[in-house]
């Protein structure tokens, strides 16, 4: 019996919160864009201003982190430094200085019979955000919710409870003194796995469900949820070197892609060469990549060129390693590169590096993924990096939304039409 009543509580306890949402979306699709930008700001000194906060906090989690089987790229992910922190309040003073969304008008017409008909902007409504070990997307997530008129409803893992509890309360407490409603931005405060399993039952009070972790993670949400799911799996990105190429510059471009922060979902996870460029490029490439510690995965063409390469598996070429781990593969030209990839895909990101601007233009047309990179790092597909100045994720669906999605991805639209009476005949 005690089980039913604990369950009922916190059935109610997550229909409370919800409603609570739905209430404060109304307030704010209306909120004038001076009191979100004046919240954003505050919010980013008291960042500053409670660093010690943060850090004490933070530090509960990441020593608890072993312990719940993080491996060393989620505890880098978990952890928070004052670098980051002061990265994190950059982040929302970047999401002040966007133009506000809402309101934009996307077309507009006058009709034979006078009608003034516009399609303009506006807040999808409550948006619920499902996310594991980065506190970061706490405060990515609140930003662009409150700077496009939505509530946000935020979900973060059970390893990150201390940090996102802290975080929280200085958004929270800096929502009222703004202007805005304190229900705009809440907290699943519960670790109990059971309550996102409630709120995802409930497309009544729920408009879209954004879940941001492992692959486990993001197919139970997309399963159990009952309100459309802005998602992506895998990100399994590819980079293609063409046979006319910078090579200097390529490797330069694969040791960003891969090394920089291997445990995100846009870091290079297979890399392939052209055959005439590999005898040359593999062996310099390989060199850089394993000194830096990483373990490449190679088919047999690569490994007749490089035999340290560890024989690749048929898995690894959809594998998203989320470590420092890079598959390697030689092929004969860009259509079997493209080839390979349309196989493999996660349709994350995918990379050229060519001085060929033919190829670089096929390729661009041929691969169908959220983003597409021509000497550049995968690691560009990230919403600050592309002028969003933040993201809540990267789609990689083709519906809705695709590829980062900043403030317009979390808007929808509406029909507005001014007559003087007119009627239908």
């Amino acid at each position: 019996m005690s089980q039913v009543l604990e369950a009922n509580d916190l059935l109610t306890e997550c229909r409370d919160l919800a409603d609570r949402a739905k209430v404060a979306s109304r307030a704010m699709a209306v909120a004038p864009g001076k009191a979100k930008n004046a919240w954003l700001t505050r919010s980013a000194r008291a960042l500053e201003e409670r660093a010690a906060e943060i850090l004490e906090a933070n530090a509960l989690d990441v020593e608890a982190a072993p312990g719940l089987g993080l491996n060393a790229a989620a505890i880098d992910r978990l952890t928070l430094n004052p670098k980051r922190i002061a990265q994190m309040g950059a982040g929302l003073l970047e999401v002040a200085a966007l133009p506000d969304p809402l309101g934009e008008v996307l077309q507009s017409s006058r009709r034979p019979n006078g009608l003034e008909v516009t399609q303009i902007r506006v807040p999808l409504g409550v948006v619920f955000m499902i996310y594991e070990s980065r506190p970061n997307v706490t405060l990515d997530a609140a930003a662009l919710c409150v700077k496009s008129g939505n509530a946000a409803i935020l979900r973060g893992g059970k390893e990150a409870i201390h940090s996102n509890r802290i975080l929280h309360r200085i958004l929270a407490d800096e929502l009222e003194r703004a202007g805005l409603p304190a229900d705009a931005v809440q907290l699943v405060q519960t670790t109990d796995r059971e309550a996102v399993g409630h709120l995802l039952r409930m497309p009544e009070r729920i408009d879209l469900a954004i879940p941001r972790g492992g692959e486990g993670l993001i197919r139970r949400v997309a399963q159990e949820a009952q309100m459309p799911v802005l998602k992506h799996y895998q990100g399994n990105c590819h980079i293609y070197v063409d046979a006319d190429v910078d090579q200097d510059a390529a490797i330069k471009i694969i040791v960003n892609a891969k090394v920089q922060r291997p445990g995100v979902c846009n870091a290079a996870e297979t890399l392939l060469v052209h055959r005439k460029v590999a005898a040359e490029f593999l062996p310099k490439a390989a060199e850089t990549l394993n000194g830096l510690g990483v373990e490449l995965r190679g088919d047999e063409p690569s490994r007749a060129l490089v035999p340290s390469m560890v024989p690749a598996t048929a898995s690894d070429w959809d594998t998203e390693f989320l470590d420092k781990i890079l598959a390697v593969g030689v092929v004969d030209s860009l259509d079997a590169a493209v080839a390979h990839i349309t196989r493999h895909t996660s349709g994350h990101t995918e990379a050229i590096l060519t001085r060929d601007l033919g190829s670089a233009r096929r390729f661009v047309a041929e691969v169908d993924s959220s983003a597409v990179m021509v000497n550049a790092s995968t690691r560009f597909n990230d919403g600050f990096e592309l002028g969003l100045g933040a993201e809540i994720g990267i789609s990689t669906d083709k519906f809705h939304a695709r590829g980062p999605c900043g403030l317009r991805e979390l808007t929808s639209t509406k029909w507005v039409v001014y007559g003087d009476g007119q009627i239908r005949e």
